[in-house]
């Protein structure tokens, strides 16, 4: 589930009826130029900015918990350096407009292995709406190359959300369910996610 689908319940017929005025079509415009995405790379194999990154793996941390997961236990090592960020504006965000890359809540931060860097992390605790969610795919992905590339992503959810017929009182928590695509052909570390528990947002799409 990526979106939530519009509803037109309880809209009156004056409001329909309303026509966009010139001021309202600049403030549109405005708004939708604010909330752009920006994806900055401080780092380039050979320094040029139009060859897509070769990637061999990708790891997204999309989430508060799953972000301080990785800090926990695989970026707390002197083994990864930060390469790259993603600026974004919304009604939960406010990302600053330096070039500076310093870890910071506000940020998707981007890091690559030293020892491979080939490899890639991101950890992104901050929100990215609805219609900003496309973008950001579309802005990260497009930068990197997509032949031999395993994405794998990283996210939580409340137990009260998991859909099962046992109690969720006898449930050990945290717990690890995966999803998969059909492409995935190694073994999955832990049980598959049960119908009709679905992802939501980021994570989905």
């Amino acid at each position: 589930e990526v979106v939530v689908a519009p509803s037109r319940a309880g809209l009156d017929e004056e409001e329909e009826a309303r026509e966009e005025t010139p001021e309202d079509r600049e403030i549109r415009r405005e708004i939708e130029k604010k909330r752009e995405i920006d994806v900055v790379w401080t780092w380039r194999p050979g320094g040029c900015a139009e060859e897509p990154l070769v990637c061999s793996r990708f790891i997204v941390a999309i989430g508060r918990n799953a972000a301080a997961f990785l800090s926990s236990f695989i970026l707390d090592s002197v083994c990864w350096e930060v390469v790259g960020v993603v600026k974004l504006w919304n009604e939960w965000c406010r990302t600053s407009s330096t070039t500076n890359v310093l870890p910071t809540d506000s940020f998707c931060l981007f890091y690559r292995l030293i020892t491979d860097p080939t490899v890639l992390l991101c950890q992104c605790s901050c929100y990215v709406a609805e219609d900003q969610q496309f973008q950001w795919l579309e802005k990260v992905f497009g930068s990197m190359q997509k032949k031999g590339l395993q994405v794998t992503i990283l996210s939580t959810c409340p137990v009260a959300d998991y859909k099962t017929q046992e109690s969720t009182l006898t449930l050990v928590s945290p717990f690890l369910k995966a999803l998969k695509t059909k492409e995935f052909q190694e073994q999955v570390c832990c049980p598959l996610l049960e119908q009709p528990n679905i992802v939501r947002d980021l994570p989905a799409a």
